[in-house]
Formats: C-alpha cells, structure tokens, sequence
C-alpha cells in the first residue's frame, strides 16, 4: 500500500522554490542560482521535476478554499449542490456560477502559471546537465515530464478561463502577456506538449510514485482533444462526426497535425499494452473498502459495514495492485504524512500534503451536541459537508435502473443515502441544500478499533506515523485522487470509434447490461463511472458546443435542479426547493460557457491585455452572490 507521493524532494522543493503573486513575474528558480548553473547534474533535475508537480499537490490538498479545481468543476456541474454550513459561501456562489469578489478565483490562476513556469524552467535549463549517452533515457524521461506538466496546467486554465495569455518561456515577451484564443493557439501548444512528452517518455509505470509515461500523455491527448473537438469545434458526436486535424507546434519530439485518427491510435497503444486492467470489484478504488472495515464487517454482523462484506479480501482497498497504485490508475495526485498548519509559503499550501476534499465531502452530520459522533455515521466521520450531491444524480441514476432492470453497483459505491444507510444521522441546524445524499468516493472512514470520533483509519494502517497537522480529521487523508484511470480510456475510446466493446468492459465491471454503441449510453456510463470525480462538469461542455445557449445540454442538466426539495437548517420538514439565487442555472450557463472569471487584480496588472470573460460583468447583478438561507 502506498501512502506518499513523488518523493521527499517534493516537500524539499515546495519550500525551495519560489515565485512571486503575478502570475507572469515567477521565477521558479533556487534564489541564489541562475540557468547558467544549475541543473548542473541529473538530480537537480530530478528536483525541479518534483517541484513541477508539488503544484498539484497545493491544488488538490488542503486550504480553507478547497483548491481542488476538480472538486469546483463538480460542484459547477448538475450532480451536486454548493451545500455546506450558512458561512460557506463560496462554494455555494460556485454552484451558482456567481461569484463573491471580483478576484475570488485567483488562486488556482496563480497556481497554475506558477507550474507553467516550473515546467520552462525545466525545459530551458535540462541540457546544462552534461548528459552521457546512457543518461539520455532518463534525460528525455525528464523533458517529456515537464512538456507533459505545462501541457497539464495550461489545459486546465484555460478550461477555467477560456482565452488567457500564453506563457511557453520564462522569458516572457510582450506578445505573451497578450490574450491570445484557446480554440486556435492554446489547444495546438496543449496538444504539441503532450506529443513532445509522448515521444519523450518511457513507458515504464515504475519511473517513480505519481510520474507521467507514454500512456499517460496518450490518455491526455485524447482528453485534450476531445474537449477542443466538442467544445470549440462543436462535434457533438465524435464517432459520427469528425474534427479538423490541429496543426501542431515545431518542438522537441513534435511537428506534423494531429488527427482523430492519430488520437483513437494513442488510445488502443494503451489497451493493447496490457499496462493496465480494470479492478475486479468497482470498490476496490475506494478507501472505505480498506481490509480493516471489511474485518469488522466479518465479525460483526449488527454494526459491521455490510455494504463491503461480500468483497473478497484481495480486492480491498489496501491490498496489492488495489487502492493507491491499482491497476487502472493511470495518473493522480497522492499524498503523504508532511501536512501542517505551517507549510505555506508562497503558495498557501499548508495542508497541501493530505487530500482534503475527503474533508470538504465528509459528513456535516450530527445534532450540535453529536458533531463528529461515529455512533450516527459509522463507518464514516465527520466533515464541513460542502458538495454534496444532488437529488438529480440519485434521481436520474434510479430511473436508469429501473428501464434496464438491473441493479448498478456504482450507485451505492458512489453516494451515501443517509436515511437508509445511517438511520441515526441528523442534520445540523446551519447546514442548507442538503438533498439526504453524500459523497462516499473520497469520505473519510473511521473504524471501531480506532477509539475517537475523529480519527482515520489510516491511523491503524501498517506503517502509519501521524502527521504534524496533530488533527487527524483534517490531516489523515493519503487516498490518491485520481486524474484519469482506465475505465476513462475505455470509454474515450468508445466516443471516438462508435465501438462498444470498451464501454462494455466498464458496464461488465459494474453488474450493468452491455449495450451497443449510442452517444446517450456513453454519456450515461461516463456519468455513473466517473461520479464525483470531477469530469461532469467539462464533459457536459464539451456535448454543449461553446455558444448553444440555454438550450444546450450543459444548460438544461443544470437548469433540472430547480424545484428539487431540499434540507434547510436542520428541518427536514421545510419546504424549502433548490432555487437559483440570481435568475437560472441556464442563464448563467449560456452567458458564460462555464468558464469563470478572471481574477480583476490581474486584468488591473496587466492594463488591459488581459479581458474578462464574458458573463462576468461585476455591474450585473445576476453575477454577484445573493444570501439565500
């Protein structure tokens, strides 16, 4: 069982390297050395890389804002709400598509070209390294990497953001600072990072704990492309139809187009190579199935986590080849025990180490004077309750059911329903939108044998040494989050080919029926498959095309949780129905294509070379946060 991430020199490098909070002034360099000097041998390489990638781990650990873009992409699509106490306002104003202050978002904008800049430093200074001729596989591994990691960043800024400058130097020249469009220049350097890193990279799975390979730069293309062919392209239908070959970038390991064609070849190099398989058991991928639990559901008939006692013990959580490190985790940001309240810096970072969404996405459960009872949630524990999810998924996911007439695994193995699966759990008297579901991909897990309401399990696993954060509800969380497993390629496949027997692998897994090809069945078992995991949001974009209007997929899914009954301040009685707070869901949507809006201190900073997204008129006041509870 795996518990940390990369290795220790990310935790040396997050505190090493430093960058300023303009995001185009960053220089990602140790103080006191310049380009001319260092790297001056592979492992400062090697170190540079860690500090490439620690970005994710600020951006998927821990903050009092939840960085985790995949969590805000969730919480903006239809399968959850904002929720959380009356004070967690932010995440309801994402919900919205509202938001609180002009610069709420800048963050991860931040963070984000903070990595870019990482990965140029990187790229720019990897041949100061006197290279011998038996080094270049790990030279190129290395390149690849940070082509792979800028490609990474920039993909999802500019999915937050839309049209942003495009950085590819740590020089920065006065036509970088300039907005430039994702659709025809951003996507196309997007595309060449990933092919540099394709042609880069080794394939090797062991490179080293969290690293990029061949498969993984494959795997991104397609996602990268897909989103660039539906969105801006507006090919609805990927296996009908066909996008225009994009023209790439001159660079290491890249020149020529891209195709559709060049993409699906990608995806069956990944199948065809056996690297990797689908877990047995869905569960398997999911901390709560950890052997601890399962031991306690054997023995315990009454008080045991029946949901898990027929697994077999091999398929549990932290078993070989499941859990963290399994056989379909392709890419993911994981984490280890070197949280505190004090890792900050430049970046904020300070619970950057742990998995934090498990906090955000735990239980707000209990009466006031029961808050963080287990007795009411075993085996679950408690949390700040924000995302949860919508009536729509549990709503729309039954209905699926019931026309096929099966029963789907992944339902009960993705949400919680509390009032069939914790009879004593009461709702607190400042929470709101609750619809009496939670997320159980990501909870937090406690255990009978752990002693205290707010303990982890992970604290009864082999190996484990407590973390400095001293507040294991906070700081216990190591489960990797995954940012694309196989079951993805699978199905990406299926998109682009029309060919149901990749879907049909994932629907076998799950217990489903096995159904031919149709755009609506992939967009289904994407739905179910990925629940939670933060790729609702984008693909239901992707289906829109930019610009179709509140008629759009992503417009009228969103739009569908108006009128849903919810919880309100602890009343289960109340009355109360999910309501938009400033005009619709679909208005929303179709004024801003569902990209958000640039932070207004770095339009202020750059005089006007960088625009605001459309939608995000401050002066409106359809885009400014209401008190709706």
């Amino acid at each position: 069982m795996k518990k940390y991430i990369l290795s220790s020199l990310a935790v040396l490098s997050a505190a090493a390297f430093t960058s300023c909070n303009d995001m185009l002034d960053t220089d990602p360099r140790v103080t006191e050395m310049t380009q001319a000097t260092f790297p001056g041998k592979p492992a400062d390489v090697e170190a540079l890389n860690a500090a490439t990638y620690s970005i994710m781990n600020t951006m998927g650990g821990g903050d009092s804002d939840n960085q985790n873009i995949f969590f805000w992409w969730e919480v903006m699509s239809d399968d959850c709400y904002g929720s959380g106490g009356l004070q967690d306002n932010k995440v309801k104003s994402l919900h919205h598509l509202v938001e609180m202050s002009t610069s709420q978002f800048e963050t991860p904008f931040i963070l984000l070209y903070g990595g870019i800049s990482r990965a140029n430093n990187q790229i720019e200074t990897i041949d100061n390294v006197p290279w011998t001729d038996k080094q270049q596989a790990q030279r190129n591994q290395l390149l690849g990497e940070a082509y792979f990691m800028r490609g990474l960043y920039t993909l999802w800024l500019t999915q937050l953001f839309g049209d942003v400058p495009l950085i590819t130097s740590t020089t920065i020249t006065p036509e970088m600072e300039e907005q430039v469009s994702a659709e025809d220049v951003i996507y196309p350097q997007i595309l060449s990072d990933f092919v540099s890193a394709k042609s880069l990279m080794g394939t090797d799975k062991g490179f080293g704990d969290g690293h990029a390979n061949k498969y993984v730069a494959e795997a991104f293309i397609a996602r990268a492309y897909m989103f660039w062919a539906g969105f801006y392209k507006k090919v609805g239908e990927l296996a009908t139809g066909s996008a225009p070959a994009i023209t790439l970038v001159e660079q290491e390991g890249c020149s020529g187009s891209l195709s559709q064609a060049d993409v699906v070849s990608g995806l069956k190099e990944i199948i065809g190579s056996g690297a990797y398989k689908l877990c047995e058991d869905y569960r398997s991928l999911w901390q709560y199935s950890n052997s601890l639990l399962w031991a306690e559901a054997q023995d315990d008939a009454d008080h045991g986590y029946a949901f898990i006692k027929d697994m077999k013990r091999e398929n549990c959580f932290d078993m070989p080849g499941m859990g963290n490190g399994n056989t379909e985790e392709l890419f993911q940001i994981q984490f280890m025990n070197a949280s505190s309240w004090n890792i900050g810096g430049t970046y904020n970072a300070q619970r950057m180490y742990s998995n934090y969404i498990s906090v955000f996405w735990g239980l707000r459960n209990g009466a006031s004077n029961q808050n963080g009872d287990r007795n009411n949630t075993y085996p679950f524990n408690q949390g700040w309750g924000q995302g949860t999810p919508s009536c729509n998924i549990w709503d729309d996911w039954t209905d699926a059911e019931r026309s096929g007439e099966y029963t789907d695994l992944r339902k009960k193995a993705s949400l919680i329903d509390l009032d069939n699966e914790l009879a004593k759990y009461t709702y607190e008297k400042d929470d709101c939108e609750e619809s009496g579901y939670s997320v159980k991909k990501y909870a937090e897990v406690n255990l009978d044998a752990c002693g205290a309401n707010n303990d982890t399990w992970w604290s009864q696993a082999p190996g484990y040494t407590s973390s400095s954060l001293d507040n294991k509800m906070q700081g216990d969380h190591f489960e990797d989050f995954y940012l694309m497993r196989y079951a993805d390629v699978l199905l990406m496949a299926t998109e682009l080919t029309g060919d149901a027997s990749y879907m049909n692998l994932v629907q076998k897994r799950a217990g489903v029926p096995e159904t031919p090809y149709s755009l609506k069945a992939v967009q289904n078992e994407r739905r179910w498959e990925f629940a939670f995991e933060g790729l609702r949001f984008n693909d239901l974009r992707r289906w829109s095309g930019k610009d179709a209007g509140e008629s759009s997929i992503a417009a009228k899914a969103l739009q569908a949780q108006a009128g849903k009954k919810i919880v309100c301040l602890g009343d289960k009685s109340n009355k109360r129905t999910m309501e938009h707070m400033t005009c619709s869901w679909a208005e929303r949507y179709a004024a801003t294509n569902g990209f958000l809006a640039k932070p207004q201190t770095q339009i202020t900073l750059m005089n006007g070379k960088i625009e605001q997204n459309p939608g995000w008129d401050a002066a409106d006041a359809k885009t400014q946060y209401k008190v709706l509870y």
